[in-house]
């Protein structure tokens, strides 16, 4: 599992993407949001990016503990579908 870390935003997009098509690249299809501390809607964007990435090596990927933060953009922009998401726990 591709654990993401800190932040996911317009300040990281660039590195945190890259990270993840790369984590894609190795075999990984399970991405965990658990450690994610800050995000913006360009988490959304990277999503997307990594879907396509995914899809040219034949993979499906999982997000798993995504907060419902993103999970709410993701039903505001209409991507419900695109995307298979396991929500966050609530403690």
């Amino acid at each position: 599992m591709y654990t993401l870390a800190g932040e996911l935003s317009q300040n990281n997009a660039h590195e945190q993407v890259a990270a993840g098509n790369a984590a894609i690249a190795q075999g990984q299809c399970d991405f965990d949001f658990s450690n994610v501390v800050k995000m913006d809607s360009t988490a959304v964007a990277s999503m997307i990016e990594w879907q396509r990435q995914a899809a040219q090596h034949n993979k499906t990927l999982h997000f798993h503990a995504v907060p419902a933060t993103l999970i709410s953009l993701i039903q505001l922009y209409g991507l419900t579908g695109q995307f298979q998401l396991s929500p966050a726990e609530r403690h």
